[in-house]
C-alpha cells in the first residue's frame, strides 16, 4: 500500500508487545517509512505497566497497541472465570491504560494517532472462541466510542481487525504446515492464502500517516475476505 506521498519521517511511534503478534512486522515496515520506532516488550498485565511504558518512550506521535495472548479454544459451557479474567486482563485492561497514558502528550501537541491491532474474531462468530472473541470485541467497541470522543482533539483512534494474517502468535509454522489447516484456508478464505505480515503492516503504516487523518473510530477488517464471505 502506497502512502500517496505521505511518509512517517519524523514520527515517533510506540509499538507495544513488539516481539509478539504483529510486532516484528510493524516495527520493520514503520521504520522503512521513516518512523522512529520504540519497540517495547514490557508485559502490560500489572496495573501501572502501561504508564511506565509510555513514560519511558517519551513524546510519541503514534501509539500502536499491539496486544496478544494465546487464544483459548474452550467450549462455551466449560469456560472458567479464571480463563475469562486472564484473557480480558491481557487484551482489554491494558488498552485504556495505554490510551490514557499517551493522551496528555498528544493533547499538548494538538494531534496524535492511536492504532489498535485487533481481531476479526469480533466480527464473525467462531466456535470455541467465546472468551477471546468477547475480549477482542471489547477492544473494538472501545475504539469506536473513544475514537469519536477524541476526534475533536485531532487525535485519530482506529483499529485493524484481522484474521488469517501470517504471524508467529496465531499461525506459527507448524500450524501452517498442517494439511488440515491448508484445507481450511482454501475452504474459508476467499483470497486462498494468508495475508502476509507486510500487507497487514503496510495498512497499519497508512493509518499511522497524515494521509489517514479522516478516519475516526473505525475498524478496518483484513482477513482475505473471511469476514464477509
Amino acid at each position: 500500500m502506497s502512502l500517496s506521498g505521505q511518509s512517517l519521517a519524523g514520527k515517533r511511534i510506540l509499538v507495544t508487545q513488539a516481539d509478539d503478534f504483529m510486532g516484528p512486522a510493524l516495527c520493520e515496515v514503520l521504520a522503512e517509512h521513516g518512523a522512529t520506532v520504540i519497540d517495547d516488550t514490557t508485559p502490560l498485565l500489572p496495573t501501572g505497566a502501561a504508564a511506565k511504558v509510555v513514560r519511558a518512550a517519551g513524546d510519541v506521535d503514534v501509539l500502536v497497541a499491539n496486544l496478544a495472548i494465546a487464544a483459548p479454544s474452550t467450549p462455551v459451557d466449560e469456560v472458567t472465570q479464571d480463563e475469562w479474567r486472564n484473557v480480558f486482563s491481557a487484551l482489554v485492561d491494558p488498552l485504556p491504560r495505554l490510551v490514557q497514558a499517551v493522551l496528555p502528550g498528544m493533547l499538548d501537541q494538538g494531534r496524535g494517532k492511536i492504532l489498535v491491532m485487533g481481531s476479526a474474531s469480533a466480527l464473525r462468530g467462531m466456535k470455541r472462541a467465546s472468551t477471546y472473541s468477547a475480549a477482542r470485541g471489547a477492544q473494538l467497541a472501545y475504539v469506536q466510542s473513544a475514537g469519536v470522543e477524541l476526534a475533536r482533539h485531532n487525535i485519530q483512534l482506529n483499529a485493524i481487525a484481522q484474521n488469517f494474517v501470517d504471524n508467529p502468535t496465531y499461525f506459527p509454522p507448524d500450524v501452517q504446515a498442517n494439511p488440515r489447516f491448508q484445507e481450511r484456508v482454501q475452504r474459508e478464505v476467499p483470497l486462498g492464502r494468508l495475508v502476509t505480515p507486510r500487507e497487514d503492516a503496510s495498512l497499519a503504516a497508512y493509518l499511522c500517516s497524515e494521509a489517514a487523518d479522516c478516519f475516526v473510530g473505525q475498524v478496518f477488517p483484513i482477513s482475505g475476505g473471511w469476514v464477509t464471505r
